[in-house]
């Protein structure tokens, strides 16, 4: 962003550089592609204290931060089953979800492009259900219900595919694939040379 301001003969504001510098700060903490720890299957949590509800504010801090829309917990290097996600981009409340489960998809699905912040410059088509519901439990413990669609329904199932080792690579074509990890093995050796 900072580099078209640039290219257009406009210095980037003191804010966007800010931005910018967080963003970064935060994809440094984010878990990215070939650690296994993504690979991992979280384990339900037992345990409703103060604890959990900072790994919960932390995850939402570094999801704002890297302009992200959903983060699940394996991105940050835990294997408990929490995600967080907000629908308008960052910008308005994070909604916490504590061992979701699908409890009824609808049978729409439709096919659109995803990204990943633990795999930066990705972007591939990936297939989800249109409608789903979720059973989950809030940061106290308590049971509560998700009706979800569209794109918010999107991300849940994203969140959630990590939370069980699951990633976009997974879900998208052979095609797609094959140029996805093309271009994550480039980023990879250009960012060891």
């Amino acid at each position: 962003m900072a580099d078209v301001e640039i290219q257009e003969g406009r210095s980037p504001s003191p804010e966007q550089l800010e931005a910018d510098a967080r963003r970064a700060a935060a994809l440094e903490a984010i878990r990215q592609w070939g650690d296994p720890v993504l690979k991992g299957k979280a384990r339900d949590v037992t345990v409703f204290d103060e604890q959990l509800r900072r790994e919960l504010d932390t995850m939402g801090q570094l999801m704002h931060a890297a302009r992200g829309v959903g983060l699940a917990a394996n991105q940050v290097g835990t294997l408990h089953r929490v995600l967080v996600y907000a629908v308008d981009g960052g910008e308005g409340p994070v909604r916490r979800l504590v061992n979701p489960t699908i409890e009824w998809r609808g049978a729409e699905s439709e096919v659109g492009p995803e990204g990943c912040l633990s795999l930066p410059g990705v972007l591939v088509d990936v297939e989800r259900s249109v409608f789903l519901r979720v059973a989950a439990q809030n940061e106290d413990g308590d049971d509560i219900t998700v009706e979800a669609s569209g794109f918010e329904a999107r991300i849940i199932q994203h969140e959630m595919d990590h939370l069980d080792g699951v990633l976009i690579l997974d879900r998208t074509s052979r095609d797609q694939r094959k140029r996805a990890l093309r271009e994550l093995r480039a980023a990879a050796a250009a960012g060891n040379a």
